[in-house]
């Protein structure tokens, strides 16, 4: 575990070194192109707009409480999902840097997570317009947004580091992941309410990420999250990280042969 603490400790000494990597692939993949990464935003306004509508007909909703719920979940599943489906893929795809240049293994996951993050600010820009429209029910509850947004940070981090090191190792897991990742966006409320299921209410109750996910919703929309909510995120987090640099720094050194 010290060989990936000093990894991890080494990587966020060099930090302009994976935002700019971050920043440049997000310039190279919308090269001249006028909108440039506010086409995801157009994109995900569509998507927000055509499913508050569907799902909020179908499931009978009050669309000034529905859509910024539905807007707030889309945007940040799709940074999670994005994470760790990139995050798969951050070994395999830098394996030329990684073959040639002694470089902290962990700095090409943080690329991944700084580049997300970036297209979470321009995601962003939908759910500010929503809560100017229709408001935010309690603003009290705004603030809990920074913890809340650095615990699903940390979280998203750590399955990322975990999904990098094994794709590496195995190339059929990031197929895997991104199979997983599709089942979970169904069982996971984020088109529908927690309180939806009823007599299956088990399935958001034992679901990690619907906790993970109202970390960060629920203070949007002005609703506090509860103290289980809280504790289970802490808890995925402390847990979650001890094993992703466990092994991390038990098969840093393998990866260039992995890759």
């Amino acid at each position: 575990m010290y060989v990936a603490i000093s990894d991890l400790r080494e990587s966020l000494v060099r930090w302009r070194l994976w935002m700019l990597l971050g920043w440049l692939e997000i310039r190279q993949r919308y090269a001249r192109s006028r909108l440039g990464p506010f086409w995801l935003t157009v994109s995900t306004c569509v998507m927000v707009t055509s499913i508050g509508l569907v799902y909020g007909t179908l499931f009978g909703q009050d669309m000034h409480d529905y859509l910024p719920f539905l807007a707030v979940s889309l945007v940040f599943w799709t940074m999670f999902s994005s994470v760790i489906n990139e995050g798969a893929q951050a070994y395999i795809n830098s394996a030329t840097y990684i073959r040639q240049i002694r470089t902290p293994r962990l700095v090409f996951v943080l690329q991944v997570l700084w580049r997300n993050i970036i297209i979470l600010g321009h995601n962003f820009i939908i759910v500010l317009a929503l809560l100017a429209i229709f408001g935010v029910r309690d603003y009290r509850a705004l603030p809990l947004i920074v913890p809340g947004f650095l615990l699903f940070v940390l979280n998203a981090t750590w399955i990322a580091m975990l999904a990098a090191l094994i794709s590496a190792r195995f190339r059929d897991l990031p197929q895997i992941i991104a199979a997983l990742l599709q089942v979970a966006f169904y069982v996971t409320p984020i088109i529908y309410r927690p309180t939806s299921l009823n007599r299956f209410a088990w399935i958001v109750e034992f679901n990690p990420l619907a906790y993970m996910i109202e970390l960060v919703r629920g203070p949007l929309i002005g609703v506090f999250p509860s103290l289980l909510t809280w504790i289970v995120s802490a808890g995925m987090a402390v847990i979650g990280w001890l094993v992703a640099l466990f092994f991390t720094g038990r098969y840093e050194k393998r990866i260039p042969y992995w890759v």
